[in-house]
């Protein structure tokens, strides 16, 4: 009966064991395919995607990234909460959406606003009544400029503006139909590099970036270094005050932790791979939470991040050992005043015992009730101070315990002494009695 039950538990158990073994191979060669978000193919979202698709197939080739092209940031961000994909690279002053994650920051970025010699505009106030060319909506750059315009207290109605690519927004610049335009690039982009060398324009600075940062906390003053476009005449021709953000690359919230973590190591480890695809890659970071979006690091990147993490004791071994020595030294010198308290409350308690022995002395000398009750007094007054200074910890409960003793000790003997006085008083009555009775029998 018993065998004939173990055979077909040996056969489900070789059937589990296979299955389990099967998905496992499964697993090890399966490929997974994800979709980034980028933007405009002109732009350096696209072209960085790119590079990250691509270094990350050669490094591992399980993982497939597809890149999209889009307007930018918000659309992407857009995108990444409908599951449209599953990464996206944006400026850290978008709209964040509750699915998106952080990866890690790419590059920074700053605003750039570029100004034909011929319009006047020396600052960005100047742009009121004036034609600004501007990147499409949707993307980063467009609602960056919206940030600046209105931190200056310009309205959409104060000047016109076109939304465009950047060749479109170039045309009309270059062209003279546009006074301006603004875009969010990175220092030393070629794009602007090219836009400065074949126009008559000029960068002007948006001044107010640490003001701006009071209420866009991600927002960063930053520079355009001098000569950063051209080095004789230098252009710009001073340091030039800009706001600077970051390219940050997102990812959803459900997305694998594993994925996301050799996504990570690649972005990190392979470094050298991506500069020699998109020189930009130079500049990734881990995100510092500094002037970054409100937004958790993936538990993937996260754990891509504390891989050599040593534990607490290690990190803080130093400080731990400082700390131990301070506690050390101040219970030695918590010890050394208690010692120095208590030592303290003994001598005042002496103090006190002496004084007791003193009167017990006055009072065995006393020799009238008088004397012996301001000797009594003087006993309880002490009595009352030595209960104030127990009171206020000037004694302790074992010193108070000893004086009491004494004290106690004291009131007998007075007590004492006033019964022997009595005593002494009545022999003299009786004596004086006998005496007056016997020179009266005389007489």
């Amino acid at each position: 009966m018993q065998n004939k039950f173990l055979v077909p538990v040996a056969l489900l158990s070789v059937v589990l064991i296979g299955a389990f073994g099967s998905k496992l191979h499964q697993d090890k060669q399966r490929v997974y395919e994800l979709t980034l978000a980028t933007g405009n193919k002109t732009g350096n979202y696209y072209p960085f995607g790119q590079a990250i698709a691509e270094v990350v197939m050669q490094q591992n080739p399980r993982l497939r990234i597809k890149v999209v092209e889009t307007q930018g940031a918000d659309e992407n961000m857009r995108r990444l909460q409908a599951n449209e994909a599953q990464l996206a690279i944006v400026q850290n002053d978008t709209a964040a959406a509750p699915q998106a994650r952080v990866i890690a920051s790419l590059f920074k970025e700053v605003f750039h606003l570029i100004v034909s010699e011929q319009s006047g505009i020396k600052s960005v106030s100047d742009l009121k009544g004036k034609h600004i060319a501007l990147m499409a909506q949707g993307s980063g750059s467009y609602s960056s400029f919206w940030l600046v315009s209105q931190h200056y207290g310009l309205k959409a109605s104060d000047f016109k503006s076109t939304p465009g690519s950047w060749t479109e927004g170039t045309k009309l610049f270059a062209s003279g139909e546009a006074d301006a335009i603004f875009r969010v690039l990175p220092p030393g982009s070629d794009l602007v590099s090219d836009l400065l060398q074949n126009t008559r324009a000029n960068l002007v600075s948006i001044d107010q970036g640490a003001a701006m940062k009071i209420k866009l906390p991600y927002l960063e003053a930053n520079l355009i270094p001098k000569g950063t476009y051209k080095a004789a005449p230098a252009v710009p021709d001073t340091d030039l005050p800009t706001v600077g953000v970051e390219a940050t690359l997102l990812v959803r919230e459900d997305v694998d932790p594993e994925i996301v973590k050799e996504i990570t190591r690649i972005l990190f480890e392979s470094r050298r791979n991506l500069v020699a695809a998109n020189r930009l890659a130079t500049m990734i970071s881990q995100p510092s939470g500094s002037g970054s979006f409100a937004l958790p690091i993936h538990e993937g990147a996260q754990a891509y991040y504390d891989r050599e993490k040593p534990d607490f004791l290690a990190t803080n071994s130093e400080v731990i050992g400082l700390c131990f020595s301070f506690v050390t030294l101040f219970v030695s010198w918590l010890w050394q005043l208690r010692a120095r308290f208590l030592q303290k409350q003994k001598n005042r308690a002496d103090k006190f015992n002496l004084i007791i022995l003193n009167l017990i002395q006055r009072i065995r000398q006393a020799g009238t009730f008088e004397e012996i009750e301001r000797l009594q007094e003087e006993l309880f007054e002490i009595f009352k101070q030595v209960i104030g200074d127990l009171d206020e910890d000037r004694i302790d409960s074992d010193s108070f315990h000893s004086f009491t003793f004494t004290w106690e000790t004291a009131l007998k003997i007075a007590a004492d002494r006033e019964k022997t006085l009595r005593n002494l008083s009545l022999v003299s009555h009786d004596l004086k009695a006998d005496l007056t009775a016997v020179k009266k029998v005389e007489k």
